[in-house]
C-alpha cells in the first residue's frame, strides 16, 4: 500500500469497537466507513494488517500550533505531521500563542487562511474569550469555531488576557442557545501555599493553588446559564468532590486531563530540566494516581496533549530557571504509546483508547457524528498500530518543529504503523505523503445538533 492510495478496506484480527475488540473488515467509500464486516469476510483489494490494531483515528483537542505569529515555535505543517506520525487524524487548535490569537471573527479568517494546505490531518478551530470580545463570539460560531478558552489567571502572553467573572456571565450569555461549549483554564489567583516535594536529586517548590477554591465559583455560573463547561488541563485531584458535586446538580460539564500528568511525576524531575516546566504544575506520584482512579470512575473524560511547544531558549535551560522558563510541554506526536504503556499497567484495555483519546474528544467539539468511532457514516479515519511494540524517542524520530521535550530518551509501549485520512494512507512507518491532505473543519450547527444526545441542556 503505498503512501497517498486511496484505501478501499482494512482487514485485522484486532478492530477496537466501543464494546470490545474483533476481527472485522473496514469497508471504505467516499471518504467514508461504508461497511464493517467479519473478519472472515471476502472483499476485492483488501489491505490485511494481521494483529495490527486497527482503530479509529485519535482526536486530540488541545493542541497549540502557534500559526500565525509564533511559527518558530511550532506551525501547522510541522504539528500536523507529527499528529499523523502519532495516529491523530483531527486536532483541534488552541485560540492563543498565535499571534493575533483567535478572539475575533478577522482573526479566525486570517487564521484559516495561514492554515489553507499546510494540515496533514484534519484541523478544527477553537475561539477565544477575553475582556471585551463578547459581541464577537456568534460570529464567530457561525464561521465555524468549534467553542471558545477562557483564562481565569494571567495565560502567559500578553495579547490573551484572562476574564473577571463578569466577563464570564457576559460570554455565557451570547453562549445560551448556541449548542457551543465554554473550556476553562481553572486556575484561580486565591491563598496559595507551598507544596514541597524531594526527589532523589532535587527539591521542587511548587507553588499551589488551593484547587477546590479555583473551581468553587464557576459551578453557580454553569447552573445559571446551561451552557457547556469544560475544564482543561486538570492536573490536581483535589477538585475531583466539586466536579462529581456540580455534575450531580445537573451542570453540563466536562473534564481533561493531560498525557504529562498521567505519566510525570514531580519527585522524578531533576534539578534545572526546565524542559518538564508546565502550567498547571506536575504534582505528585499520589496526585498522579488519583487521576488515573478518577479516569477509570469516569469522573476525568479524556486525555489530551495540551501540545504546548517554544524554541529551545524559552526553557532557560542553561540556567535551569523555572520561573523565567515557558510552561508547556511537546507531546502531540506520543499521545498514544503514552497513554496505552502506562493505561495498561492500570487495567485499561484497548477499547478504553478509543474511548479516552477519540470518542469523547470528538463530543467535547462537536465532532462526534463524524469522528472518533468505526461505524457507517464516519470519516475514514484510522491508525493502525502495535500495542506491544516498544521504541525509544529519539530527536531523528520527532517530527515537532522543536525537539525538545521531557520524554526524550524515554522507551514507550505502542508503535503506531500506519495512518488513514478520509480513505488515504497519509502515513506508514516513519514516511509521509509528500502534499498535505487535512481539511479544515468549521462545526456547524448540524454537528451540534447531531451531539446534543451526550449532553441535555
Amino acid at each position: 500500500m503505498e503512501l497517498g492510495s486511496l484505501v478501499g478496506a482494512v482487514r485485522s484480527k484486532r478492530v477496537l469497537f466501543g464494546d470490545g475488540v474483533r476481527p472485522a473488515v473496514v469497508v471504505i467509500k467516499d471518504g467514508k466507513i461504508h461497511q464493517i464486516l467479519s473478519g472472515s469476510a471476502l472483499t476485492e483489494e483488501v489491505w490485511d494488517v494481521g494483529e495490527s490494531v486497527l482503530m479509529p483515528g485519535i482526536v486530540d483537542c488541545h493542541v497549540h500550533v502557534n500559526e500565525p505569529g509564533r511559527t518558530s515555535w511550532e506551525g501547522f505543517w510541522t504539528a500536523t505531521r507529527a499528529a499523523a506520525a502519532g495516529g491523530v487524524t483531527t486536532i483541534v487548535d488552541m485560540p492563543l500563542n498565535s499571534i493575533p490569537p483567535t478572539t475575533t471573527l478577522k482573526n479566525f479568517q486570517e487564521k484559516l487562511k495561514e492554515a489553507t494546505w499546510k494540515c496533514f490531518v484534519d484541523t478544527a478551530f477553537w475561539g477565544g474569550v477575553i475582556p471585551g470580545n463578547q459581541l464577537e463570539l456568534r460570529s464567530m460560531i457561525q464561521a465555524g469555531v468549534a467553542g471558545f478558552k477562557c483564562f481565569l489567571i494571567h495565560s502567559g502572553v500578553d495579547e490573551f488576557p484572562h476574564v473577571a467573572d463578569s466577563d464570564l456571565h457576559t460570554a455565557m450569555q451570547q453562549l445560551q442557545g448556541t449548542g457551543s461549549v465554554l473550556l476553562f483554564h481553572a486556575e484561580k489567583d486565591v491563598h496559595k501555599k507551598t507544596e514541597e516535594i524531594t526527589g532523589e536529586n532535587s527539591t521542587l517548590h511548587l507553588n499551589v493553588s488551593n484547587s477546590s477554591m479555583e473551581i468553587l465559583p464557576l459551578f453557580n455560573a454553569f447552573l445559571l446559564h446551561r451552557v457547556r463547561c469544560h475544564i482543561v488541563h486538570l492536573s490536581s485531584a483535589e477538585p475531583l468532590e466539586l466536579i462529581e458535586e456540580a455534575r450531580q446538580a445537573g451542570a453540563p460539564l466536562t473534564v481533561e486531563t493531560t498525557h504529562h500528568y498521567l505519566n510525570l511525576c514531580a519527585e522524578s524531575i531533576p534539578a534545572g530540566a526546565t524542559q518538564f516546566k508546565c502550567c498547571p504544575p506536575i504534582r505528585s506520584s499520589a496526585n498522579q494516581e488519583q487521576l488515573w482512579s478518577a479516569l477509570k470512575r469516569g469522573l476525568i473524560d479524556m486525555v489530551v496533549s495540551d501540545h504546548s511547544p517554544c524554541t529551545p531558549d524559552l526553557k532557560k535551560l542553561d540556567f535551569g530557571d523555572f520561573m523565567q522558563a515557558w510552561g508547556g510541554i511537546s507531546s502531540l506526536q506520543f499521545g498514544l504509546p503514552l497513554f496505552w504503556g502506562s493505561a495498561r499497567k492500570r487495567g485499561f484495555q484497548l477499547p478504553d483508547v478509543v474511548r479516552f483519546l477519540s470518542r469523547e474528544p470528538a463530543q467535547l467539539c462537536s465532532l462526534g457524528n463524524r469522528k472518533g468511532c468505526l461505524a457507517r457514516g464516519f470519516d475514514a479515519d484510522l491508525v493502525i498500530w502495535d500495542p506491544e511494540r516498544e521504541f525509544e524517542i529519539k530527536e531523528t524520530n520527532i517530527h515537532h518543529k522543536n525537539k525538545l521535550t521531557p520524554y526524550l530518551g524515554l522507551t514507550l509501549r505502542g508503535l503506531v504503523h500506519a495512518t488513514v485520512l478520509g480513505g488515504r494512507l497519509v502515513y506508514r512507518d516513519g514516511c509521509f505523503h509528500p502534499q498535505p491532505l487535512g481539511r479544515l473543519l468549521l462545526v456547524t450547527e448540524e454537528d451540534k445538533s447531531a451531539g446534543k444526545h451526550k449532553t441535555t441542556l
